[in-house]
């Protein structure tokens, strides 16, 4: 039996590794029900905002009403899940904010592709997925980069066999 110490990526591969785990799952067949199709989105009138919101939203406010409406709801709805965040929320969110305007645009468009691919997963995927990344988080900062190394340095074919592996292991 080997010594799961021995295994350690970058935080990059890392995800890369769950996002595959996660696809894996998916390819193996997902169940989910379609959703109907959403009503057109409607105007967010700048009046019908709150004083906070309207604060949050300032930078918007003299061409809030050129904005088409789906950019004005989805403004709105970061705007409401802002205001309803703790100071450490904040601060977590306003850090990762500024990890991903450091990303290039060919990585943001690799993450979007991912996290629409995660999305697609049925729930019991997606927290397959969460726990994984979890466990991998567990993992001493050697652990991880061992584990990057080895999934960096294997072959298509023995990374298949890895991934057969764990399914293999998990219980259904």
């Amino acid at each position: 039996m080997s010594d799961p110490s021995r295994f350690m990526p970058s935080r990059r591969v890392a995800l890369a590794a769950l996002c595959a785990v996660g696809l894996n799952f998916a390819l193996v067949g997902r169940s989910r029900a379609e959703s109907p199709a959403a009503e057109p989105p409607v105007r967010v009138e700048w009046n019908s905002l709150s004083a906070e919101e309207q604060k949050v939203l300032s930078k918007h406010g003299e061409r809030w009403d050129t904005l088409a409406p789906e950019q004005q709801q989805r403004l709105v709805r970061g705007t409401r899940r802002w205001l309803s965040m703790t100071p450490e929320q904040r601060q977590r969110a306003h850090t990762r904010f500024n990890r991903w305007q450091e990303l290039s645009p060919e990585q943001r468009e690799l993450a979007r592709q991912r996290w629409h691919r995660f999305r697609e997963l049925t729930p019991e995927q997606q927290q397959r997925v969460r726990d994984g990344y979890r466990n991998y988080k567990k993992l001493t900062p050697e652990q991880r980069q061992h584990l990057r190394e080895r999934w960096q340095n294997a072959t298509p074919e023995e990374r298949q066999r890895w991934l057969e592996r764990r399914r293999a292991r998990r219980p259904q």
